[in-house]
């Protein structure tokens, strides 16, 4: 079998919400898959400049081609969306791959849950994730072709196929589902245009996002878990280099659960 079939030899790509955590993964998997650039977005500039770093440290030590930059954006706000739009566009003209991973959770009681903070989560996991690709699909367009489409791959969660017991995270439960319906939307949407769009849908890896109810939850976690395990980086970087090399060209509109299997069950 060729190993060209798991490159992504001069790729441009962006990864939003890539400067910790699961999107600091995926980009750190297209450099060494063979990515010339990486873009990488968050709220905090200072957080995308020490990604930045550290991936380009990397790159650097392992040999790597390709290199990371820093695009800045706060993409709970159309504004932001439209302001990452408008400085990636002056730097490049195409795009080969968008990574929609940036999100956000919140966890407290019924009782007590504010409004404000399911606005917020629902704001960054399905308005931005939305309008990010509403914006990007023209660059997208300009880099797909029938034998080797561009990518999006939207990162959503097993929250969002199985409800789980716990947490009060109730907007992002809704937000995951509903993104993954937006997803296989934008999938047969954009489909006639060489973009693809699939969805990952992580289950518990250690990350700031989910430190809080794994230390809670923890123990239970992974006894509930098929394969008696957390994910690890490397979970996630295989899901996205399929899904984005030719390996996964013709893999379009699919819900990927990567989380040892607990998908499949109704609780943790």
């Amino acid at each position: 079998m060729s190993a060209e079939l798991f490159n992504l030899n001069g790729k441009i790509a962006l990864v939003t919400g890539g400067s910790r955590g699961l999107g600091l993964y995926m980009a750190e998997g297209i450099l060494a898959a063979g990515g010339a650039k990486v873009y990488i977005s968050s709220r905090k500039a200072k957080a995308c400049e020490e990604a930045v770093s550290e991936l380009n440290t990397l790159a650097q030590k392992n040999g790597w081609k390709g290199r990371a930059y820093s695009l800045p954006a706060d993409l709970g706000k159309r504004e932001g969306c439209e302001k990452l739009f408008k400085d990636y566009s002056a730097l490049e003209s195409k795009l080969d791959i968008l990574i929609a991973n940036a999100g956000a959770t919140w966890g407290q009681d019924l009782e007590t849950h504010p409004d404000s903070a399911i606005g917020k989560v629902l704001d960054l996991n399905v308005r931005g994730v939305f309008s990010s690709v509403q914006l990007f699909h023209k660059l997208l367009a300009q880099s797909g072709t029938a034998e080797d489409p561009s990518r999006v791959l939207i990162t959503g969660s097993t929250a969002g196929i199985t409800p789980s017991m716990g947490g009060g995270t109730y907007g992002y439960a809704a937000s995951k589902a509903g993104i993954h319906h937006v997803a296989k939307i934008l999938s047969s949407e954009l489909g006639p245009l060489n973009i693809t769009v699939n969805t990952l849908a992580p289950g518990f890896f250690p990350s700031k996002m989910s430190n809080g109810l794994l230390e809670r939850l923890g123990d239970n976690i992974v006894k509930g878990n098929p394969r008696k395990r957390l994910g690890v980086k490397e979970d996630i970087i295989g899901a996205t280099v399929y899904l984005c090399s030719p390996a996964g060209n013709y893999i379009n509109g699919v819900i990927l659960p990567i989380d040892g299997g607990v998908h499949i069950r109704n609780r943790l």
